[in-house]
């Protein structure tokens, strides 16, 4: 059986980690370099490093603090932000990400889907995807979900896999910063209908969260923010908690 993985995400704006709650209202949660460092001492399984204002300044993921938080860290790392292009890529790799996380340049040109997969590899590609429910229907937003799109989510997911890409972030624009739950349902059905793994993204404020996510949500890993920058949820205790429920993950 997989181990399923928990994953802290730290939001850049700034040079700073940010958390915001729907994709707004923004709030320090301190330096990422140092915290990447903590997450990695302390059992996060990955790490993913979202510079969330890149797309919307038209500007390039800093480089140099993929840099140092390479430097700090010995468990896999994803990057993204503002990436629409294989050099892109291949300069992010170079600074030591292993994995890229590419958002709205992928649905503006999915072709890019296709040319990264070519040149690295699908377990180097990440998909993200942020979607709001609308009238029952999830759709695709793009640029950190200020922009609404008719694509589906379904729909796109599948065609994603399609052209390479080996896992799929997805955040559920509704759930994020709630701490009410992921979106188990869509989580679920997205499973249903790719081979690829899930990332679970939007909505975790307890333990029993995670728990829900992997059995109803039928996800492979948990992405989070805030309740794992501010101690709310400790690592290690999430993961015994999560064996305890016969879940099996890496201690």
């Amino acid at each position: 059986m997989l181990t399923k993985r928990i994953i802290p995400c730290l939001d850049i704006k700034n040079g700073r980690t940010v958390k915001g709650v729907n994709f707004v209202n923004l709030i320090d949660a301190g330096d990422p370099v140092a915290l990447a460092k903590e997450y990695a001492t302390i059992g996060a399984d990955e790490l993913v490093f979202l510079d969330i204002s890149a797309t919307l300044e038209g500007r390039k993921t800093m480089s140099e603090m993929v840099l140092k938080v390479a430097e700090q860290v010995n468990i896999p790392f994803t990057v993204g932000g503002g990436i629409s292009s294989v050099e892109d890529v291949d300069a992010l790799l170079k600074c030591g990400a292993d994995k890229i996380s590419i958002n709205s340049s992928a649905v503006k040109r999915p072709e890019l889907v296709n040319e990264l997969s070519q040149k690295f590899g699908s377990q180097c590609v990440v998909v993200a995807i942020d979607a709001k429910q609308i009238d029952e229907k999830w759709f695709v937003h793009l640029a950190g979900g200020t922009i609404p799109t008719e694509l589906d989510l379904f729909d796109w997911a599948k065609e994603v896999e399609e052209r390479g890409a080996g896992e799929i972030l997805f955040t559920s624009m509704d759930n994020d910063g709630t701490k009410a739950g992921f979106a188990n349902e869509a989580l679920a059905k997205l499973s249903g209908l790719v081979n690829i793994p899930i990332i679970a993204s939007g909505g975790a404020g307890s333990v029993q969260h995670f728990v829900d996510t992997f059995k109803e949500g039928k996800s492979d890993a948990a992405l989070a923010a805030s309740v794992f920058h501010f101690g709310e949820i400790p690592i290690p205790v999430l993961k015994q908690e999560l064996r305890n429920n016969n879940i099996e993950v890496r201690l």
